[in-house]
């Protein structure tokens, strides 16, 4: 007679059990105990606040009385009858326009300057980032307008008297403080250009490429990642500015509403006309405002920035 053996499953000691759905459900419950934090500070001071606000720009609210529901009126008078909103508009897109290349270009050279350099790096790389830290401050932007106020520093030097009380100047005062921050970008871009390879510069000296060939066939493609990574973040900041043109300005935009920024006006109607509705409004358009340039420049990014790992433009 044959006798048949059916085989044993022994369980080796030591050996963590099977997953079940039990254990997953552990699992998930832990990650959740962990994210809860920020799942709560997100719900509570950012998805929340938003929700009011985007309920009180379809209102009338003075921050005293209960706010009173008047649907798109705060738009309607946005866009057609209020003048000085226009000018908030043409100001920041001016401001945008000339301090995110100005700063952008001046952060590059620098790096540039940076990556060859042999000694006293790190010291002169922290220097130019200071400004970083430092210009967001208001303490920084009062010492700002007394350089181009009347008697200033560059009153004193160029004969022109105070930038900051000539409309045609004062947003270019308020510029050059943006530019004048450029450590942030510069760190940025000078990780990059140490991950460009060496060879790449050593095969274009062979075949006779000079500085500016070589920037421009390898540097600038090899780097253009990082320049958009660096465009897209220092666009949203720009429509962003507030205390520059505060500072500057005495928080009233003059000269003849040359600084007069979009953040600018949003407060002065929301917290010194009490106009939180139509405050509200004005914060939900630059809102989508900034999400449109975002998602323009990540359309327009795909015919000019290259990623070596896709070999393609």
């Amino acid at each position: 007679m044959t006798t048949t053996h059916m085989p044993t499953t022994r369980r080796v000691e030591g050996a963590a059990p099977p997953a079940g759905p039990a254990r997953g459900h552990r699992r998930e419950g832990a990650a959740w105990v962990f994210l809860s934090p920020w799942v709560l500070g997100a719900c509570v001071l950012t998805l929340l606040p938003m929700a009011v606000s985007l309920y009180l720009s379809f209102t009338d609210y003075d921050l005293f009385n209960a706010p009173s529901w008047v649907g798109l009126r705060n738009y309607t008078q946005m866009f057609t009858e209020d003048p000085r909103y226009w000018r908030s508009v043409g100001a920041t897109l001016t401001y945008v326009v000339i301090a995110v290349p100005l700063q952008l270009a001046l952060a590059l050279v620098v790096a540039l300057a940076l990556k060859n350099m042999r000694h006293g790096k790190a010291f002169y790389r922290s220097a130019f980032y200071a400004p970083s830290l430092l210009g967001a401050s208001m303490s920084i932007a009062l010492v700002w307008r007394a350089i181009f106020n009347d008697g200033g520093t560059v009153d004193h030097l160029l004969g022109t008297g105070g930038w900051v009380n000539k409309p045609g100047w004062a947003l270019l005062a308020v510029a050059l403080l943006t530019v004048w921050q450029f450590g942030a970008p510069m760190v940025i871009f000078l990780a990059g250009l140490q991950q460009i390879p060496g060879e790449l510069y050593e095969a274009a000296e062979v075949d006779g490429a000079g500085r500016w060939r070589q920037f421009l066939s390898i540097t600038v493609p090899m780097l253009s990642p990082v320049i958009f990574f660096n465009l897209v973040l220092q666009t949203i900041q720009a429509f962003q500015v507030f205390t520059p043109a505060f500072a500057i300005s005495a928080g009233k935009g003059g000269p003849a509403d040359s600084t007069l920024f979009y953040t600018l006006y949003l407060y002065d109607r929301g917290f010194v006309a009490s106009h939180m509705g139509y405050a509200s409004a004005m914060a939900w358009v630059l809102l989508l405002a900034i999400g449109v340039v975002t998602a323009v420049l990540f359309r327009t990014s795909r015919s000019w920035v290259f990623y070596a790992s896709e070999g393609d433009r």
